[in-house]
């Protein structure tokens, strides 16, 4: 809950909080994970779908994010940018507890089915990212290109 209290920091125009956080429980993860079963083995067939439903199953800690949708496009993309910065507190707090994240907006996040297993509501909401946590048995190596390869000086 810590990372969750963290996240809910940051800055948003406004000052629109436009998030809400569905930490989700072994009910909702199974049917996630069966739901999700089910659109892989139409298009990859079973054998990717059981492969893919053991590795979500594995998943020890589900979040999903969403955003206030708003007849305002400047309005929706500015909260969209705050959740965005909300996501990165979370994992941030996180990975200060040694706990590691990875965010995914994988198109089950843009089902119907997906809207009414965490019960949120597409009209008013749409999905940030869905988040899975826990504590890493292999932290991968990282690269990033050089701040010089990145930074343009202005005069």
């Amino acid at each position: 809950m810590s990372a969750i209290a963290s996240a809910r920091w940051a800055p948003n125009h406004h000052r629109t909080e436009p998030w809400t956080f569905y930490l989700l429980g072994e009910n909702c993860k199974q049917q996630i994970c069966e739901y999700n079963k089910e659109l892989v083995a139409a298009e990859k067939g079973d054998k990717a779908a059981d492969v893919k439903y053991r590795r979500w199953m594995a998943m020890p800690g589900w979040l999903v994010m969403t955003c206030t949708k708003s007849d305002d496009a400047l309005l929706e993309r500015e909260d969209y940018a705050a959740c965005c910065c909300a996501a990165q507190n979370f994992s941030l707090v996180l990975w200060e507890q040694n706990i590691g994240v990875k965010w995914t907006t994988g198109a089950i996040t843009r089902q119907a089915h997906f809207f009414d297993i965490i019960g949120a509501n597409p009209d008013q909401e749409f999905v940030v990212g869905l988040f899975w946590f826990g504590y890493p048995k292999v932290i991968p190596n990282q690269h990033r290109r050089a701040v010089e390869e990145i930074v343009r000086v202005l005069d």
